[in-house]
């Protein structure tokens, strides 16, 4: 049970993007700030300035989905999981630290979650393809510096179709030789890449998902 009471009725709350890994901010919960953020999934903490509750971007719209919350050892600090949408700092940077919260660089691109690890949305991990194309989106528009994905929106359409075709000749080259997880590492940025794609022609994966649909529909007929 967290003990509220040990620091006068708050405790501290990191909040770390569930996806990316990164730390984004820290608040203070309250017991009824606490409930708030259960009951409606997005975070919401207790302004000592304001000394009300306050949901984060119930005014600039960049709300912290809630994914989990976690209390340390001692039940006096939480460590809570989002999806964020926006910028989380009030200064207008991804995190309160000045960072830019990427998960997509050279090193760690769409390294990703298992699926056994879920989601923002449930169990299905399917549906994070549509939170992962509105971060891509929200990369095109704003274009941050030091972004591996702003980077390759810089370099332009040939040299993101090029990364397209080496990610899936990775991917065929694990599939035949390789191990199981490493066909999946290599499919993911494989994905991650044809999204990056996708999103600079003005398209999204949702596009590929309604053309595979309908050809599963009995009527379909091949272009």
């Amino acid at each position: 049970m967290i003990d509220f009471d040990k620091c006068g009725g708050l405790v501290p709350a990191i909040v770390q993007d569930a996806n990316t890994r990164k730390v984004l901010m820290l608040g203070y919960m309250s017991p009824e700030a606490y409930k708030k953020t259960i009951d409606t999934r997005r975070v919401t903490f207790w302004s000592r300035s304001r000394q009300t509750l306050w949901t984060k971007g119930e005014t600039s719209g960049h709300y912290l989905d809630l994914v989990s919350v976690k209390e340390d050892c001692d039940h006096d600090a939480l460590l809570v999981q989002a999806i964020p949408h926006g910028p989380t700092c009030h200064t207008g940077t991804d995190t309160c630290w000045g960072e830019t919260n990427d998960a997509f660089t050279p090193a760690t691109a769409c390294s990703g979650r298992s699926a056994q690890e879920g989601d923002s949305q449930g169990d299905n991990p399917l549906l994070f393809l549509s939170e992962l194309q509105d971060f891509i989106e929200q990369r095109h528009e704003q274009m941050p510096e030091g972004s591996y994905t702003t980077s390759l929106f810089r370099d332009g359409l040939n040299r993101m179709a090029q990364k397209v075709g080496e990610e899936a000749l990775e991917t065929v080259i694990e599939a035949v030789g390789g191990t199981n997880e490493r066909l999946v590492y290599e499919g993911s940025d494989m994905l991650y890449h044809l999204i990056v794609l996708l999103t600079a022609k003005g398209l999204r994966i949702e596009d590929l998902a309604s053309e595979l649909r309908e050809r599963h529909s009995p009527g379909w007929q091949k272009h």
